[in-house]
Parts: C-alpha cells; sequence; structure tokens
C-alpha cells in the first residue's frame, strides 16, 4: 500500500485550527457526543458510509472522527473561487454528476490505497424526515476494487438542526454512533445487492442508538 499523503505544515495546521474551533462550536450550539469512533482504527484506508441529513453531516462526522476525512463533492462547488479553496483544503474530491464521474473515481481510489478515509453517502441525498432512506448500490464497485474495509456510521438530530427545507441551521443535539467495521472477506463474498443490504442493515442499526443516544441526552453534552 502506498504511504499516506504527507500534507504540508500550513495545512495540517489549518485543519487541525478549524477542527478545534468548529469542535468547540458544535459542542456549543449542537451539543453534539458521539460513541464507537474508537473502532476506527488510527492508520489504514476504508471507506466511512453515513446516513444523510444535513448539509451539516460531513462535518459533523469528520469533527467525531479522529482521523482526517476525505469528502466527495459535486464539481459544480469548485466554481467560486474562495470556497474552491476552503473545500481543496479539506480534501474534497469533485465529482462530475452529469457525466461519468470517472475521473472523481480514480481519485477516489488513489485515496484509498494510499491508506486514507473516504467519506460516501449511499443514499445519495439528503433525507426529506429525517429517517434513513434506501441505500443505492453505487459505493460497492470502489469497495470491491480497493479491498478495504467499510466504516458504518449514522447520526440523528442534523436533520432536526437543518432540514433540507430550511434555509438556515438552528439548534438541536445531534449524537453519532460508530458501527463495526465491515471487513473486506465480507465484502468479496456478498454480491453488490446483499452488500447493499448489509450496509444499509448497520446504518439504520448505527442511527437507531444514536437517536436513542439523542433522545437521553442532556444539555451540555462534550464530544467523548
Amino acid at each position: 500500500m502506498t504511504p499516506p499523503a504527507r500534507r504540508s505544515l500550513g495545512n495540517r495546521a489549518w485543519q487541525a485550527f478549524l477542527k478545534f474551533g468548529c469542535r468547540l462550536g458544535a459542542v456549543c450550539v449542537f451539543n453534539v457526543r458521539c460513541e464507537g469512533r474508537d473502532r476506527v482504527p488510527p492508520t489504514g484506508g476504508g471507506l466511512m458510509l453515513s446516513n444523510h441529513q444535513s448539509n451539516l453531516d460531513p462535518v459533523l462526522v469528520g469533527l467525531a472522527c479522529d482521523r482526517r476525512l476525505n469528502y466527495v463533492a459535486r464539481k459544480t462547488l469548485f466554481k467560486f473561487a474562495p470556497f474552491r479553496w476552503l473545500i481543496n483544503s479539506l480534501d474534497a474530491i469533485p465529482i462530475d454528476r452529469e457525466g461519468t464521474g470517472l475521473e472523481g473515481l480514480k481519485e477516489t481510489l488513489r485515496r484509498l490505497k494510499r491508506g486514507e478515509i473516504v467519506l460516501l453517502f449511499p443514499e445519495g441525498t439528503r433525507t426529506p424526515d429525517g429517517e434513513v432512506r434506501p441505500m443505492k448500490p453505487g459505493f460497492c464497485a470502489v469497495a470491491r476494487r480497493s479491498g478495504l474495509p467499510l466504516f458504518p456510521v449514522a447520526l440523528d438530530g442534523a436533520w432536526q438542526a437543518w432540514p433540507r427545507q430550511r434555509v438556515l441551521p438552528g439548534r438541536s443535539t445531534v449524537h453519532i454512533h460508530f458501527g463495526e467495521a465491515i471487513s473486506p472477506e465480507l465484502i468479496q463474498s456478498l454480491d453488490d445487492a446483499q452488500l447493499t443490504a448489509e450496509v444499509e442493515r448497520r446504518i439504520r442499526e448505527c442511527h437507531k442508538l444514536a437517536r436513542e443516544g439523542r433522545l437521553r441526552a442532556a444539555p451540555l453534552l462534550a464530544l467523548k
């Protein structure tokens, strides 16, 4: 496996600063807490697969995970120069949804082979009601070609904070739960339909536990 890319000192300092500030803000505004993040190993690549409740999801999952994540973003988001600089500094991978998406796929595989983690949302779009939607099998080809584990995760409360019908976010309690990894051996033993069903089952279980934790949560909970 190719070793992880070495980012510049400035980029690493920027990400550390941003993560610290955003974690503090997330705790204050959304009372964020998470469980199971030790299930993500400190080294090695893999696909992280999450439910999709709001535009906050990439940030919230990234804050909850101790590892540096790579994000997939539609190519049109790179048109505005200041925002392009920001998402490039946060390791975004451009995906051309109007074309084949081949370059985005190749870059995703390159980063996985370097031992990095790429975050995907297999529902394909944000939920309209806060519930987990059926998964799409688009991740299966990447999972098989990479030969790496899948890390299921789910969050609850982000939809209450910023549903797709609302222009700006509000306050809510957000709980995030990381599940057990799906091994490369299990991935190879399942066909695409079975693998998609297994990922959906695990994300739904993570979401159930995240929701239970959120409903139990008291104010002013910190990441732990």
